[in-house]
């Protein structure tokens, strides 16, 4: 590590470039800086791994030393482990950070820029579906390409960069064994409920709580209740694989890699056409804060939302990735207007409803 211009705590100022080769070093180097500074850490938590003692001398320094005006950050990409580095009550680091930040992935505008692709063109969208908001993964988007094409580079070509992505993900999370794979591998192939999820794996469904736990703690998995539900008010339970990425390899690369090369190209855009489909749900309802699904017994819902546009109002909306006709959404609005008049939540509700249909000629972009 270079650190320039290094101020002595009185004297003459040190023009130098000094080469610091411990942690206590650097440290001292960074309190003798007369002028404000900001300095990045990336990836503390595998340097916590090679220096265990970093966050204790991390801790006396920002308790004693560090320079006022100046500013520390430190990054790392295991969203579990930053964790037990700063929320646990036994770690050194707890309570030091006047901010914590979860930075989310890049968003589907982010990938059209990055990757000088039309944002309002459905084969841009299927690509991302294919590679999420991680932008190490838009490196495999080439000119010309399409879906089909990215998904082979990505994950069916021979030794493919994602062929090992999940183990590797779970190990940098610190989520080991046999049961966090198994785990994903029954949600990809449908089974979203933790009673179908014990079901496929043979065990109780009390023996997964850990698993579970685990998987919610490193962002991979998500946990869903139905609209206007909590965690104390109802067993609803549905679990989905969060990132796209590891969505379609559970989903599709798993169950399909050994006949992908098989397939014509129209049963393989079918494939990536019905994984789009989860990513354009999603994408609908991030525009729509504090949206959620609704199920209960043979009725779901796709997006339900608070209206912004109305006072204690709510948007009701169905979610389709492909362009529909004006005939089409109108059998679609009479069934969901349908459906909504047979859910409890519709007998609660006091307020507007508003119904909508969103498909891929919606400005989703």
């Amino acid at each position: 590590m270079h650190l320039p211009q290094l101020v002595a705590d009185s004297g003459p100022v040190l023009c130098t470039t000094l080469e610091p080769r411990t942690w206590p070093a650097i440290l001292e180097l960074l309190s003798l800086q007369k002028k404000p500074w900001t300095l990045c850490v990336d990836e503390l938590p595998y340097l916590t791994a090679t220096a265990p003692s970093l966050p204790s001398q991390l801790q006396r320094w920002l308790d004693h030393s560090i320079p006022k005006g100046c500013l520390l950050i430190l990054a790392g990409s295991s969203t579990a482990m930053m964790n037990d580095l700063f929320l646990h009550r036994s770690a050194p680091l707890y309570g030091r950070a006047q901010k914590l930040l979860h930075v989310q992935p890049m968003d589907y505008a982010a990938f059209c820029k990055a990757c000088k692709l039309k944002p309002r063109d459905a084969e841009s969208f299927e690509m991302y579906s294919l590679v999420g908001g991680i932008p190490k993964y838009w490196e495999f988007v080439e000119d010309s390409q399409d879906a089909i094409g990215l998904a082979e580079a990505l994950y069916f070509d021979f030794a493919p960069y994602m062929e090992q992505e999940p183990q590797r993900i779970l190990r940098d999370e610190g989520v080991h064994g046999a049961n966090p794979l198994a785990v994903l591998e029954a949600i990809g192939r449908g089974a979203e409920r933790p009673s179908e999820i014990s079901q496929r794996l043979g065990t109780a469904q009390t023996n997964l709580s850990r698993v579970f736990q685990q998987l919610l703690d490193a962002s991979v998995l998500a946990r869903e209740l139905p609209y206007g539900e909590n965690i104390r008010s109802t067993k609803k339970t549905l679990y989905r694989i969060q990132d796209p990425t590891l969505r379609f390899w559970f989903r599709v690369y798993s169950p399909h890699r050994s006949r992908w090369m098989r397939y014509d190209a129209k049963e393989k855009r079918q494939l990536i056409h019905a994984h789009a489909s989860t990513v354009f749900e999603d994408a609908c309802r991030a525009r729509y804060p504090d949206s959620g699904r609704y199920w209960e017994k043979d009725i779901e819902i796709d997006l339900i939302a608070p209206d912004p546009a109305a006072a204690k109002g709510l948007v009701i909306a169905e979610v389709k990735w492909s362009k529909l006709t004006i005939a089409a959404k109108r059998r679609l609005m009479e069934d969901l207007e349908a459906r909504w008049k047979r859910t409890t939540l519709s007998r609660k509700h006091r307020g507007p409803v508003r119904f909508e249909i969103l498909d891929a000629s919606a400005d989703w972009a």
